[in-house]
């Protein structure tokens, strides 16, 4: 069991229909797949066998992390407790590329370009947003909603998305801009953060989808 308080999880939703596509999502609001939802059971069977019991949870506005957090918390046993839902931790909003195929998106306005648009932390696609604006409004979230019940004790669970998500990992691991665009997040694998009383993490070994199969055959 473990008995670790000061503790947060970040898992980023399960494949969705358009991460199936090769769409961008953004703001949209597909579902998961069958593999999205698996992705969710396997990840709830890694966080039982290391006896997480959270107190609380926090996720995005958009279904397909609502969802997510929802298949978790069955496989847990622990629907039962607080949940907060707010589009501060929404995906990083994709403006003209949202629902457009990587590959059309690469064709209409080139390689290169969409290339920047995804990996630059500060140039937004139009009429959409950066990583470093995402951050924006999901860093406030999380310092004055997320991070004083982590310090308070609590162990908490926050189901969102990769852009968001990397807004929080890079102020929790001290990243810059231009490493942070470089970290890969995989659909419904949580990473886990213990906080000491003063914020500073030490990561837990981190999960892989190989280690959740692997978790979910033995």
């Amino acid at each position: 069991m473990s008995t670790t308080n000061n503790v947060v999880v970040l898992i980023r939703h399960g494949q969705s229909e358009w991460n199936e596509k090769n769409l961008f999502t953004g703001f949209k609001d597909p579902e998961l797949t069958a593999k999205g939802r698996e992705e969710a059971k396997l990840a709830a069977e890694r966080l039982k066998k290391l006896g997480f019991v959270f107190d609380c949870a926090y996720t995005s506005a958009l279904r397909r992390a609502q969802v997510t957090l929802d298949i978790v918390l069955e496989a847990l046993d622990q629907k039962s407790i607080p949940i907060e839902k707010d589009q501060a931790l929404n995906e990083r909003d994709y403006g003209d590329l949202s629902g457009l195929n990587k590959d059309d998106a690469r064709k209409k306005w080139g390689e290169e370009q969409v290339h920047i648009w995804r990996r630059s932390y500060d140039i937004p696609p139009p009429n959409g947003e950066s990583l470093e604006m995402t951050a924006q409004r999901t860093l406030p979230y999380y310092n004055e909603q997320i991070k004083p019940k982590v310090l308070a004790g609590k162990k908490v669970l926050v189901a969102a998305h990769g852009n968001s998500l990397r807004s929080i990992i890079m102020q929790l691991e001290g990243l810059s801009g231009e490493e942070i665009v470089k970290k890969e997040l995989d659909t419904g694998v949580p990473i886990i953060y213990e906080l000491d009383s003063e914020g500073n993490p030490s990561l837990y070994p981190p999960v892989t989808n190989s280690s959740l199969s692997n978790c979910s055959n033995s």
